[in-house]
């Protein structure tokens, strides 16, 4: 006597690991908007990412003896598409940049774009004399350079140690 066919089971896919971190995320997100009004940016939303790289140029903000120094990246804009404003200590970057990358071959043609308008803004760690500040841009580096006030240089202090 034959035993009878066993039926397929079905065995349900479990999800992966990054969708189900992906639920976790979107559940604390939720739980966020509850509390406060306004929605914060996704945690891992990789066109978020992108569009704010575009937004808001990385930063290095540092003091080189009584200068306070700036240096922004900004690939793909030209010196004419960057705006530089400081307002009492605090130091705003804004423009425009564009990119456009074609390729042409006898069997394809390829076209990428990318634009979009930038800001960043900064609180300097000392006040500065913005008439004598100074701004360069090279191979895609904003770097501006800001002479410390005579007050701001008289208030660093340094101590002894005993």
């Amino acid at each position: 006597m034959s035993k009878p066919a066993k039926s397929a089971e079905v065995v349900p896919r479990s999800p992966s690991l990054m969708s189900r971190v992906q639920e976790d995320i979107d559940r604390m997100e939720r739980m966020f908007d509850s509390v406060w009004p306004t929605r914060f940016p996704r945690l891992l939303d990789w066109d978020g990412m992108r569009t704010t790289a575009l937004r808001a140029p990385a930063l290095d903000v540092y003091e080189e003896g009584d200068n306070i120094v700036v240096k922004a990246e900004i690939p793909g804009a030209t010196r004419d598409d960057i705006e530089v404003n400081v307002t009492d200590s605090v130091l705003t970057l804004s423009g425009q940049k564009e990119r456009k990358e074609e390729v042409k071959d006898d069997k394809y043609y390829r076209c990428e774009r990318s634009y979009g308008a930038f800001t960043r803004s900064v609180e300097l760690p000392a006040d500065v004399q913005t008439s004598k500040a100074e701004a360069t841009f090279t191979d895609g580096v904003l770097e501006i350079r800001m002479p410390k006030t005579e007050e701001a240089k008289r208030k660093a202090v340094k101590l002894k140690i005993k």
